[in-house]
């Protein structure tokens, strides 16, 4: 199997471990526990890099083509697929300022003050970086699953 064909399967796996890391951090911040909920999510992120080189890598070196679904199934998968890559492109520069956000209130050497506003500006965009992020890494392996296992071309 060479890159081109592996790329696809990795990138769902990248998402897929996205999504777990992304629900295990909330999971981790609801319960009082927020060096887990930290650690997990710079797991997510680096999850999530690693996706967006594999990703950029994939596109700009396979040849295009069209989605081989016919009927009621070729709106629907578009749709997805269109809002998917709006709302990644959106939610990558939220991730990133998400994390800032909340590394800069662990961050020693401020003040109380500037820690608590710290957190509470990480707090006010992680409630919109959240769902987003989790649309795009489950629409993520959805479009993989539609077009590599229901609508898989034939080899060669």
């Amino acid at each position: 199997m060479g890159l081109l064909h592996f790329l696809p399967h990795l990138n769902a796996v990248l998402n897929a471990t996205s999504t777990i890391l992304v629900l295990m951090a909330f999971t981790f911040i609801r319960a009082g526990r927020p060096v887990a909920h930290r650690r997990t999510m710079i797991a997510a992120i680096a999850v999530s890099a690693v996706f967006l080189v594999s990703y950029l890598t994939y596109h700009f070196t396979a040849p295009v083509f069209k989605f081989p679904g016919t009927g009621w199934i070729v709106p629907v998968y578009y749709a997805m697929l269109i809002s998917h890559v709006f709302l990644a492109v959106v939610v990558t520069p939220m991730i990133a300022i998400t994390a800032w956000r909340g590394l800069r209130a662990w961050r020693g050497g401020e003040g109380l003050a500037d820690r608590t506003a710290n957190f509470a500006r990480h707090r006010a965009i992680a409630r919109w970086t959240l769902p987003i992020w989790l649309y795009v890494t489950v629409t993520g392996v959805v479009i993989y699953v539609t077009l590599y296992h229901v609508y898989a071309r034939p080899p060669g």
